[in-house]
């Protein structure tokens, strides 16, 4: 549990930074699926990222003053009935000694527990917005701090939005984390050469996903990072494709967009290749420009570069692919300033990876509020870590060449910033064409 303590020890000298005050982090709460079914459960990531505690009804408490800090969490109690239904409780006795809090109580306390925790202090952190319910009982809890006014009591007088503070401490990695996502960066990989291995025309999208499913549970993955995209033919051109139902046809491309969670931390990986083990004329010269460009990018991702760097030189070595091809006319320079290209890569080259596969994170520097997007591109530091992942899709269209028509490609891989340059997490599956055909053969 020591790097959770450690992160609640680096949350709380930020807390102390500005003044001291109250933390209050909830995780996540279960979800019903229908009637008396519920989703499989999965926590809150900003209050794992501080806990590791993986039961649902809980909350974090961290009491920051300049001389010390209390990490109190909140918990359901033992219950042994329900525990013959649902499984194990900690209960806040084992919950406090296994996960390192300074005390652990009941959930059931929560609310009257929690104005005294607030009386005085200068400042509550919460994450404001992110529930109207949580809002309220937050604003009840206030109200009861402020009923004792005439008894001398205070209550906060600024609350701050602790994202603000996790954001900024989840965008760098540590070492355990990074450890975590490299082997589900493994798994993840593995899954792919498998689809890669076992697909073959006639199958449907929905049986290729299974092959993914079985690799990532397999391997003790506990869900999928994301829905699995299992995208044939012109379903490529659909970027957020779900349905997963369509029959593999003989000469069509498959795009695969799929990663497992493990452990809390999610990995990204994209792959495209023919169904049929080989690629056509026109498939091999669009995928080779995508495999360019995604190489120029990653050549970019390095420390000290801008988070944009990667996506202008992809975007560079896509537009001049497209104007080879034929697919746009004019030049490449021309191409670029009036977005044309757009057309066939609508969508940013990158974007932060970590428990959440959009994770949480600025893209800009930070700066004054209301300054938006005139603020620079964040500089990317050692510990980083983001997904790379250019690509091309051509949606059938009278003014496009027809050997193109209905092919979708993206290469996607998922990139630690290193002091020398990056670490590519997910190069465990193949990209190159000729090797993706050799896979397939063998």
């Amino acid at each position: 549990m020591q790097p959770f303590v450690h992160r609640r020890e680096r949350l709380a000298q930020q807390i102390r930074e500005r003044g001291g005050g109250v933390a209050v982090v909830f995780t996540a709460p279960e979800a019903l699926r229908n009637r008396d079914s519920e989703y499989p459960y999965r926590w809150d990531s900003y209050f794992y990222y501080l806990c590791g505690f993986p039961e649902p009804e809980a909350v974090l408490v961290m009491a920051v003053t300049a001389e010390k800090t209390e990490s109190l969490l909140f918990c359901r109690d033992k219950n042994p009935e329900r525990e013959i239904w649902d499984g194990y409780r900690f209960g806040p006795t084992a919950a406090a000694q296994r996960f390192g809090f300074d005390a652990a109580h009941p959930i059931s306390e929560l609310d009257e527990k929690l104005p005294g925790l607030l009386a005085d202090q200068p400042a509550v952190f919460f994450m404001l917005g992110s529930d109207l319910e949580l809002d309220a009982r937050m604003l009840r809890w206030l109200g009861a701090v402020r009923a004792q006014a005439r008894a001398g009591v205070s209550a906060p007088s600024q609350a701050i939005d602790i994202r603000a503070l996790l954001d900024e401490m989840r965008l760098v990695k540590d070492a355990d984390e990074a450890a975590v996502m490299r082997r589900a960066a493994i798994i993840s990989a593995a899954a792919h050469v498998r689809a890669m291995q076992r697909t073959r025309a006639g199958m449907r999208e929905y049986e290729v996903e299974a092959e993914l499913l079985h690799e990532f549970r397999r391997n003790g993955s506990q869900f999928p990072a994301y829905g699995s995209i299992v995208a044939g033919g012109r379903n490529a051109c659909v970027l957020h494709y779900r349905e997963n139902s369509e029959e593999l046809r003989d000469g069509d491309l498959l795009l695969i967009d799929a990663g497992c969670e493990l452990d809390g931390y999610a990995s990204d990986i994209t792959r495209t290749f023919p169904v049929n083990g080989r690629f056509s004329a026109p498939q091999r010269a669009l995928y080779d420009v995508v495999l360019a460009a995604q190489a120029a990018a990653v050549d970019t991702t390095r420390p000290g570069a801008r988070f944009i760097d990667p996506h202008d030189a992809a975007v560079r070595v896509l537009t001049q692919g497209m104007v080879d091809c034929g697919l746009i006319a004019g030049s490449v320079d021309g191409a670029i300033e009036s977005g044309a290209y757009k057309r066939f890569y609508m969508h940013r080259t990158s974007h932060w990876l970590g428990m959440d596969v959009h994770d949480c994170g600025e893209y800009r520097e930070p700066g004054e509020p209301g300054t938006g997007d005139t603020r620079p591109w964040r500089v990317l530091r050692p510990g980083m870590i983001l997904t790379v992942e250019p690509g091309i899709y051509v949606q059938a269209a009278a003014d496009v060449p027809e050997r193109f028509h209905d092919i979708g490609i993206r290469i996607e891989d998922d990139a630690l910033v290193t002091d020398e340059g990056c670490e590519i997490l997910t190069d465990g599956v193949p990209k190159a064409a000729d090797d993706i055909e050799a896979l397939m053969r063998s």
